[in-house]
């Protein structure tokens, strides 16, 4: 069953790049911008984790949590984070049960070759805990501010 905006967010439990576990629901109450993306330090995803990073203090001002979620290992996650010095939890999704719940763990296709992978998208979860918009087939360049004006309408 594909995920709708206006559904509730399905549950989430995961280790984060410090090795802390983050449930889902102890966020209730803030808005969440859930986002998957296919992994650690490749071109197209260090570009959207660095526009959240550099956008960090209108995600605080509009009350929202931002979390990066790929099938990498927590201590690459760690390593990525690091790396570009990113201000937000990057989870560690090895078994993509995450990705599966979220309907984005998807056949893929390079050179011909097909493989399970996930499909860069994103969760704007509101403060109730249900997904208020999803972001399809990201593009990274210009997407933490295409977030940010969909959480500018959230009441």
């Amino acid at each position: 069953m594909a995920l709708k905006e206006g559904s509730k967010a399905p549950a989430l439990t995961l280790a984060t790049d410090t090795g802390e576990t983050l449930k889902l629901s102890s966020l209730i109450g803030q808005n969440v911008v859930l986002y998957f993306y296919p992994k650690s330090d490749t071109p197209g995803c260090t570009v959207q984790a660095c526009e959240f990073r550099d956008a960090a203090p209108a995600y605080k001002a509009a009350n929202a949590v931002v979390i990066g979620v790929s099938p990498d290992e927590v201590k690459k996650q760690a390593k990525f984070r690091d790396k570009f010095e990113l201000s937000f939890n990057l989870l560690a999704d090895v078994d993509h049960e995450a990705a599966e719940k979220y309907g984005v763990w998807v056949e893929k296709s390079m050179y011909g070759k097909k493989y399970m992978g996930i499909e860069r998208t994103t969760f704007v979860i509101d403060k109730a805990g249900k997904i208020a918009r999803i972001f399809n087939k990201v593009k990274p360049a210009g997407h933490a501010q295409e977030v940010l004006a969909a959480l500018a309408s959230l009441p």
